[in-house]
């Protein structure tokens, strides 16, 4: 069949992430994507071997193991300090901060914990050390096009946006 997933096929499809263990919902996409089979790694290789020859309405629960793509917890990632010490605008759980080492290299790290005194930052992955399931639903399947396959992914039309802005009443204005 000509619409199984397999190499040179673009695929849309939505997914949500669940943690194996408490069941909670860790992510999900609230637009589908899209991906050129053979040609994008988008996602898991486990993932894109449990969609190939699978086909539009069909979905798929793919179990992962979180260390085997963001590798074990490491602790020394860790870091506590006095909430004095921090600038206020890091004062929110879930803020993520750049940090550069003294080499220049440049490391994400998420505020997860803050009390009356200290704030705790991450730079473990959050899915570090985690099992979870990956369901995908296949919304379309079909033949890539050559430009599709060397860019990964799907065409999107140019937009005019000179009629896009007149449309909605706004007058575009060059800069030079």
């Amino acid at each position: 069949m000509s619409d199984l997933i397999q190499d040179d096929k673009l695929v849309e499809l939505s997914y949500k992430v669940t943690d194996a263990k408490s069941g909670q919902l860790l992510s999900s996409v609230e637009f589908p994507i899209a991906y050129v089979h053979g040609h994008n790694d988008i996602l898991a290789p486990q993932v894109l071997e449990e969609l190939e020859g699978k086909t539009v309405g069909d979905i798929i629960d793919v179990p992962i193991d979180c260390n085997s793509i963001f590798g074990p917890r490491d602790e020394t990632l860790v870091f506590t300090d006095l909430l004095t010490n921090v600038p206020e605008q890091y004062h929110e759980i879930g803020t993520t901060i750049t940090m550069e080492n003294d080499k220049g290299d440049a490391k994400n790290f998420i505020v997860t914990r803050m009390d009356d005194k200290t704030l705790t930052v991450d730079g473990n992955n959050p899915m570090c050390g985690r099992q979870v399931i990956f369901t995908l639903e296949i919304l379309a399947v079909r033949d890539a096009t050559d430009e599709e396959i060397e860019g990964g992914g799907k065409e999107i039309d140019s937009i005019d946006l000179d009629a896009a802005l007149t449309a909605q009443g706004v007058k575009a204005h060059s800069i030079n």
